[in-house]
């Protein structure tokens, strides 16, 4: 685990996850890629990148980078200007550079609209070819990833992410909760999950990373999820991003969408490789 991406739009949003960032990688001892994508539709021929970054825009850089690289321990804060549509450029360069996470910032909305991500962020999440972990602009990070929230459910899909979080509690000494939440009353749904979350302890096991397997009856998963996350005030969640066609699939799709948005912590998003 040793590239790091940001993806950054000038945003206080985009400092708050460059400062988030910067303790992942003094942590695991590696530099920052910070990514500017420039999507306005000013012809290539016209007006390139460098000429369209104004001397403002292009100080603003350069106080970054004099701010924030002292900060790193290890390696550099390169920075990459892009043109192009934001997701599909971070995407391109995140594969360019064999990226290990890519961090991009979100913001919690409210009402109606309280189970979408920003635009950008959502495509961000689910074009890219690695994790992708987001962060509200109101979350108070205390400078620690100490319990690591993994909400298992029947899917095959399910149990993917769990390599990636598995990684990441080895290296920060992270504790991994195991959420089983029991929604159906079929035994052989209920059976599937508990099959899931005892491979899951095995897998942690042979990793010797600590753990806690927690079983819960719950109406509503959203809800369950982020009150367990607020009583064992988890620093970390981490779910799967798309749809999938399989039974007791409950965490990916509008699911990732709502926790995403709704939780005050980071979440980190792992994309499944299985088709269906």
């Amino acid at each position: 685990m040793k590239t790091i991406l940001v993806a950054f739009d000038f945003s206080k949003n985009a400092l708050h996850t460059l400062e988030y960032a910067l303790f992942y990688a003094n942590w695991l001892k590696t530099g920052i890629h910070l990514v500017w994508v420039d999507n306005t539709n000013t012809p290539e021929h016209i007006m390139n990148i460098e000429q369209a970054l104004r001397i403002e825009t292009k100080k603003y850089f350069d106080e970054i980078v004099a701010k924030y690289a002292p900060q790193l321990k290890h390696g550099k804060l390169e920075i990459h200007l892009r043109k192009g549509k934001v997701y599909t450029e971070v995407a391109m360069l995140a594969r360019q550079i064999n990226a290990t996470v890519i961090f991009a910032g979100t913001h919690g909305v409210s009402g109606y609209e309280r189970y979408w991500i920003g635009s950008n962020a959502y495509r961000i999440v689910t074009s890219a070819p690695c994790p992708v972990i987001t962060v509200r602009s109101d979350y108070q990070f205390g400078g620690k990833l100490k319990r690591i929230l993994v909400p298992i459910d029947s899917s095959a899909e399910s149990r993917q992410k769990l390599p990636f979080t598995a990684e990441l509690a080895q290296n920060f000494g992270a504790e991994i909760h195991l959420l089983l939440l029991y929604t159906s009353p079929l035994r052989v749904i209920r059976s599937r999950m508990k099959a899931s979350a005892d491979e899951a302890e095995k897998c942690l096991i042979e990793r010797k990373i600590k753990f806690k397997l927690i079983e819960v009856e719950a109406e509503k998963l959203v809800p369950a999820i982020l009150s367990y996350s607020d009583e064992i005030e988890a620093d970390l969640i981490a779910i799967m991003t798309e749809q999938s066609a399989s039974a007791g699939a409950m965490f990916l799709g509008p699911f990732a969408q709502q926790i995403v948005n709704n939780a005050l912590i980071p979440v980190v998003s792992v994309q499944t490789s299985i088709q269906n």
